[in-house]
């Protein structure tokens, strides 16, 4: 038996268990935690039926005295009871709690409620009852009663035409909600832009004309002249939006609480609403997808604990390209230096180890770093050199998706110089004397035969760049990111691509969600959902870096290597 373990342990056996074993261990707890995360984030997406539950008498749970609440149930739990029986002194047993999604928060004063399975009395699940997503307040629980048309035309719930008009004032709601957004963000938003502009030329005019220069009246009157035109075309569509908005607010729509407290809301503030207990699988089953493309599609609401977040994922994207274009060619070209050029001794050995030493930098000091050399100092003489007219406000001289790139781009550029010289390093000597031998100078051996070789492990350190920089969120607080950003920083305003604009992150709006929201029990699903969605989109970039690489390789894969 001795010998036997001896044996064992000569070849290793045992280790290789142990590692395996390790490895399990860690993919069972990835695999767990994504199950986790993709459960509860896709879990918020799918329509729960409504419950009507009537309460005991003397219930905690009562609604403004009423006896009867309606909702969704979101959670449940085993509360641990700290109170003991007075005659045994023994701890009472835990009770069993059931969340509720009961909506109408400006009515209740909360959204949800905890209730005790105690505390129950009976369960029904009624037909008739309704969600309806609002564009303010949150979503809303209730019973229709009808459709204001006019103060002559109402058509009550139980009209066999109700449904159908609803549905088409609803729809008709949408499109006239997407016409004032339309004319708001883009017509309206171009006729402001350029009113600026002239306003910096104007302000140009008279800093020169204080500062002894000859007077243009004549080209400030027309620079006048044109504000003047493009106010009485931001008047035109101001009136347009007006009367948009006056016939959001004309169709009434009439409902009914379970508290019996009867609610009237216009229908433009509906933004889409459904019946939970009268669908099937395949109702609910397409009733996901469109939530779910609602989300990644629509603008934020409520604090973010509502509607969409698309402006996010722009953010996410668009910083995390930029990042990788400057990060890239600096990591190869300080890598290619190191490898192929600098002369191998204490100074470069210093260097390297000075590298290593700055990938384990925590993030918050490369934020601080981009802060003050990036914003203030670099920011700010570019404001002084070039857009001096505009000052004191800053174009340059605040944060930015641009500096966020730059800063991420430090933060991440020993990852690319390491993981560069490593698949520098493996190309064969063989090879670059062939190349040299057959004449070919040393730049020329790099760029034609080292680089095409080594592009497989560059992308690596790439893909492995994009995966942090992607995730990073201290450093992003202190140089650009925002809770909530009026514009994107690609649109379709000149120049189109803004990089001194301030932009969002799915990191920072899922930090948002969790310690910063007023309504942290609404706020808790979409932290799930935020975070499955950050993770798919860092998958989908890496996936397409990884595609990149195995091309490359296909591609100047040969014998030699």
């Amino acid at each position: 038996m001795a010998e036997d373990l001896t044996s064992i342990r000569s070849k290793g056996e045992a280790y290789v268990w142990l590692t395996s074993m390790g490895l399990t261990l860690g993919l069972c707890m990835i695999i767990g935690l994504l199950g986790l995360i993709a459960y509860e984030g896709l879990n918020v997406f799918w329509p729960k039926r409504i419950v009507e539950i009537t309460l005991k008498e003397g219930s905690g749970g009562a609604i403004q005295g009423k006896l009867t609440i309606s909702g969704q149930v979101t959670t449940e739990r085993e509360k641990l009871s700290r109170d003991r029986d007075p005659k045994t002194g023994e701890l009472l047993p835990a009770v069993h709690e059931r969340q509720l999604f009961v909506g109408s928060k400006e009515v209740y004063g909360f959204a949800f409620r905890f209730i005790d399975d105690a505390d129950i009395l009976s369960t029904d699940v009624p037909e008739g009852i309704m969600r309806f997503e609002r564009t303010e307040l949150g979503d809303m629980i209730g019973y229709p009663i009808a459709l204001v048309v006019s103060a002559d035309e109402r058509i009550t719930a139980d009209d066999p035409t109700f449904k159908s008009r609803l549905s088409v004032a609803v729809s008709e709601a949408v499109k006239r909600r997407k016409t004032i957004k339309q004319l708001e963000k883009v017509e309206i938003g171009k006729i402001n832009h350029k009113v600026d502009v002239l306003k910096v030329e104007i302000r140009t005019l008279e800093r020169a004309e204080a500062a002894g220069g000859t007077a243009d009246d004549a080209l400030k009157a027309q620079y006048q002249a044109k504000i003047d035109e493009l106010n009485k075309e931001y008047d035109v569509f101001k009136e347009e939006v007006d009367a948009l908005r006056e016939e959001q607010a004309k169709l009434q729509f009439e409902y009914k609480l379970t508290t019996g407290q009867e609610k009237v809301m216009p229908v433009g503030k509906i933004i889409s609403y459904y019946y939970p207990n009268q669908l099937g699988f395949t109702g609910r089953l397409s009733h996901f997808i469109s939530r779910i493309w609602h989300f990644v599609s629509e603008d934020p609401r409520e604090a973010n604990t509502e509607g969409g977040i698309f402006p996010a994922i722009f953010g996410t994207l668009v910083m995390t390209v930029i990042m990788s274009l400057m990060v890239t060619p600096f990591g190869v070209i300080a890598a290619i230096y190191l490898r192929e050029y600098a002369k191998q001794g204490p100074l470069v050995r210093m260097v390297r180890i000075a590298i290593n030493n700055l990938a384990g930098v925590p993030s918050i000091v490369f934020g601080v770093f981009g802060l003050g050399f990036f914003v203030y100092l670099v920011g700010g003489s570019i404001d002084e050199w070039f857009f001096s007219d505009k000052l004191p406000a800053s174009t340059f001289g605040t944060g930015g998706i641009m500096w966020a790139a730059f800063t991420l781009a430090l933060l991440t550029v020993p990852v690319v110089i390491v993981a560069s010289e490593e698949a520098l390093a493996s190309v064969p000597r063989g090879v670059r004397e062939g190349s040299l031998a057959c004449g070919a100078s040393r730049w020329q051996t790099i760029q034609r035969v080292v680089l095409p070789a080594s592009a497989p492990g560059i992308m690596t350190g790439v893909i492995l760049a994009m995966a942090r920089g992607a995730g990073e969120v201290a450093p992003l607080m202190l140089v650009g990111v925002i809770k909530h950003a009026p514009a994107l920083p690609v649109n379709g305003t000149p120049p189109f691509i803004h990089l001194d604009q301030k932009f969002m992150h799915l990191g920072f709006h899922i930090y948002d969600l969790g310690f910063q929201s007023p309504d942290s029990e609404a706020a808790k699903p979409m932290v799930f959902a935020t975070t499955l969605l950050l993770i798919a989109l860092v998958v989908v970039l890496n996936l397409a870096a990884i595609i990149v690489r195995e091309r490359l390789r296909r591609k100047y894969a040969t014998g030699a290597f």
